[in-house]
């Protein structure tokens, strides 16, 4: 009897089995409204889906929520698409999500992805193409609403911290089907008025209602803006084209207001500091010059200025001295020298030198003639000539050879008629 009970993790595994075996629950695609959202540490995102009459639990996992553009929030209207299944441990139903867009701005969402990557690939993006923003501009152009809190909190930043900058409104509209045009018209008017910063953006709103700024035709007239630009689209956590474009991106209008001009008290201040700093250099300096000049005046030499003099006239006395030893001691040198060569004996006797050499000279013909090859020739020897070379082997001679026989009295060229062995080595006959 007890056998047809089930325990309730057997019926929650039988259920899984049942969600997971469904082809229809394997691809689910679900629209409505945010509910109780919470993004965990880990990067999971745990929610509700609901709608007037019902709720499902939600889940996205950390692998699909990096790819998210934007982060959701409570009462955001979504689309989801992902699979239904049974968590075994609550035994609740819930929706596995990979990919989460919001409802009526999806597109919008993909178009700005799109246009993003395209402006990336370009360098439209890259940092170098960045001009700076200077720091104390004289005259600032700001683009936006001529109503609403931007353009206030901008012009009020402004006065407020740097008061003697010059401020140019130019008026446009902010949201709707022509605003982007008319952002754009707006830039290249401020173009003609030799601005140093531009100001470009809008108070907070809804994606949609910032897509003005996400238009393509708007980001490259940025790009191409002479004038170091500021964009101050939305709130901090919101982001554009033009944020990623512009110069500069300020997380509110106010911000790109602080980022625009410096603070005239903070410069006031730091003047005075500049200013005390100063007077202390200086200061110090001509405390210094008063000490280096007492050290002067109180010097010995100033006191007593001909001594100075004396001093140096001591040292080219001693200088003088010097040099007059050293040209007495070369003088002597020179004489002892001069007296040397006059008493040389060769010098007084040059036929004996001539007769010395001589001698050694008819020596030399003597051992030259000993070992003379004409002396040699004499004595009835020859020398072998093969091509202007002197042969010292036969076995380097072959039949049919040209030889050049040198004797004494002339030469003799003779051809090789045989070569035979004799003794059992090579013979050659003439």
């Amino acid at each position: 009897m007890d056998e047809k009970y089930l325990t309730v993790t057997a019926l929650t595994k039988y259920l899984k089995y049942k969600f997971d075996s469904d082809q229809n629950l394997q691809r689910v695609f679900l629209r409505g409204e945010i509910s109780n959202f919470k993004a965990h540490s880990s990067g999971h995102y745990y929610f509700s889906i609901k709608d007037e009459n019902s709720k499902i639990n939600a889940i996205m996992f950390s692998t699909y929520t990096k790819k998210l553009p934007f982060v959701p929030t409570e009462g955001m209207k979504i689309m989801v698409s992902g699979s239904i299944r049974i968590y075994e441990t609550t035994g609740n139903y819930q929706i596995y999500i990979n990919d989460l867009i919001e409802d009526g701005v999806g597109n919008l969402h993909i178009a700005f992805e799109k246009l993003k990557k395209k402006l990336t690939s370009e360098g439209l993006f890259d940092k170098k193409y960045k001009k700076g923003i200077p720091k104390y501009p004289s005259k600032i152009g700001i683009v936006t609403a001529a109503t609403g809190a931007a353009v206030k909190d901008i012009l009020s930043t402004i006065k407020r911290r740097y008061p003697v900058c010059q401020t140019y409104l130019f008026p446009c509209l902010v949201q709707g089907e022509q605003a982007s045009l008319d952002i754009i018209k707006k830039i290249k008017q401020a173009e003609n008025y030799d601005l140093d910063v531009l100001i470009v953006g809008r108070g907070g709103g809804s994606f949609e209602d910032l897509n003005s700024f996400n238009d393509e035709q708007l980001a490259r007239t940025i790009f191409a803006c002479s004038i170091p630009l500021i964009s101050a689209v939305g709130h901090e956590i919101d982001y554009t084209i033009a944020d990623f474009v512009a110069d500069l991106r300020a997380p509110t209008p106010t911000g790109a207001a602080e980022m625009a001009v410096p603070n005239i008290t903070e410069l006031s201040q730091m003047l005075h500091q500049y200013h005390i700093r100063l007077n202390e250099v200086i200061l110090k300096k001509i405390n210094y010059l008063k000490l280096y000049m007492e050290g002067i005046k109180s010097s010995f030499v100033i006191k007593n200025p001909m001594l100075m003099f004396d001093n140096k006239k001591q040292r080219l006395d001693l200088i003088e001295e010097k040099l007059n030893h050293v040209l007495k001691n070369k003088i002597e040198t020179e004489k002892k020298r001069f007296n040397y060569l006059k008493n040389n004996f060769i010098l007084n006797n040059p036929n004996v030198l001539y007769q010395n050499q001589k001698v050694v000279f008819s020596n030399l013909i003597e051992k030259l003639e000993l070992v003379s090859p004409m002396n040699t020739l004499k004595r009835g020897y020859t020398l072998t000539y093969q091509e202007n070379q002197i042969v010292k082997s036969i076995k380097k001679i072959n039949k049919n050879d040209l030889l050049k026989i040198k004797f004494y009295d002339g030469n003799v060229t003779v051809q090789v008629l045989d070569k035979e062995k004799k003794d059992g080595k090579n013979r050659n006959e003439i």
